[in-house]
């Protein structure tokens, strides 16, 4: 009777509407990855396990969400923190190269043992230890220099563990965008960030128009994917059989689509035996393929999934009842956005190649599991209604 019990406290307490909205675009998503992997006969499996993916992370939404993670960070906060860099850690010896190119893929030495993504795991690690920390140093002023230098301490050994191990910078950049929002949001002075972005942008102009374009840098893969980016704003067609390849087949398709698409199973580039036609359809370019086949109504259709997702974090997170809860509610709602503009931008090529998947649609184990396990912590966050110093701690 005890899981009965704990199924009823669930849809009672924690947040069954959150979860709804995770399943809906899951199986949107599975739905689009069925059809883009058609294609080759190798990846026929691949939806199966996208499938079992995500009633594991069902399973795993359900489990999480009666996890204390303000308690638990109370104590623990070491443990999370090693647990996150002893993930990436995991690239030295048995990191490998994906679709990207990189070595974003942990592959253990373990029988049918899955590979994953470190970043995406290290992510949560990183948001709640980062939660922990702003929480920490609010009572004395979140904006004084050495809180600040923690928090971008703490930031640039994950990122920069991250960055060097891999080589898998779209991940760094999310990173990135978590770090700025929830130090924003927690309330650290806007002039540090006036103080410190409108330098490093003036260096960024400044070496992108004067100092790269005499190197050898210039020629670089890496500088490349931003620069067919700049000269495809500007009306040009940089690269088009390389660099800027990918993204114009992508937005290739999306155009084909028209309004409401060619329909389902029915794409011209998604079905093309030619695996260079449309890459990496089932992971990254995922939003191209719901452009060709079910055209602007179907892109707008995931878009809107994902706002409601995103809003129901921030409602979550506005209603916590502890500043820790909320920032860590915040730190999830920023993940997902940072991911859904950077894939989004990719596919419609007005921002780089950089690796990054659009959330509960593209294949993935390990970017599934970690979504799931993250909505949880939401979940469970709207489940207390008290801050843990309020809590009985008889109780647990």
């Amino acid at each position: 009777m005890q899981p009965v019990r704990t199924l009823r406290e669930f849809f009672k307490k924690g947040d069954v509407v959150l979860l709804m909205l995770c399943i809906i675009a899951s199986l949107m998503g599975l739905v689009l990855i069925y059809s883009a992997t058609r294609y080759l006969d190798i990846l026929d499996s691949f939806p199966q396990k996208q499938a079992m993916f995500i009633c594991l992370g069902v399973v795993a939404y359900v489990w999480v969400t009666f996890i204390d993670i303000e308690y638990l960070m109370e104590k623990w906060w070491w443990v999370f923190l090693l647990l996150g860099l002893f993930v990436i850690l995991l690239i030295i010896p048995w990191g490998e190269g994906g679709e990207s190119g990189n070595r974003s893929w942990v592959y253990l030495p373990i029988p049918h043992f899955p590979g994953f993504q470190p970043g995406e795991i290290a992510k949560l690690s990183y948001i709640v230890v980062l939660a922990w920390l702003i929480n920490k140093e609010r009572p004395r002023g979140l904006g004084r220099f050495s809180a600040l230098m923690k928090y971008l301490i703490l930031t640039g050994v994950f990122a920069g563990l991250l960055a060097k191990l891999s080589g898998d910078w779209g991940m760094v950049l999310v990173y990135l965008f978590i770090f700025v929002a929830m130090a924003w949001v927690a309330g650290v002075s806007k002039w540090w960030f006036i103080g410190v972005g409108v330098p490093m942008v003036g260096a960024l102009v400044f070496l992108w128009h004067f100092i790269l374009p005499r190197t050898p840098y210039w020629e670089d893969y890496r500088i490349m994917r931003f620069r067919v980016v700049v000269e495809h704003l500007k009306g040009n067609n940089l690269a088009p059989l390389d660099e800027g390849w990918q993204q114009g087949q992508s937005l290739m398709a999306i155009g084909s689509g028209k309004l409401t698409g060619m329909g389902f199973l029915r794409g011209t580039l998604t079905h093309s035996p030619k695996r260079e036609s449309l890459p990496a359809r089932h992971t990254d370019n995922i939003f191209a393929v719901c452009g060709e086949e079910f055209g602007m109504i179907g892109c707008c259709a995931v878009l809107l999934v994902l706002l409601l997702i995103i809003l129901r974090c921030i409602w979550v997170s506005r209603r916590a009842k502890s500043h820790m809860s909320a920032y860590i509610a915040t730190g999830i709602a920023v993940m997902l956005i940072a991911q859904t503009v950077i894939n989004v931008a990719m596919c419609l090529y007005v921002g780089p190649v950089i690796g990054v998947t659009l959330p509960f649609f593209s294949y993935g184990g390990s970017s599934t599991l970690t979504l799931f396990i993250a909505m949880g912590i939401v979940s469970g966050i709207k489940m207390r209604p008290l801050p843990s110093w309020l809590k009985d701690r008889s109780q647990l």
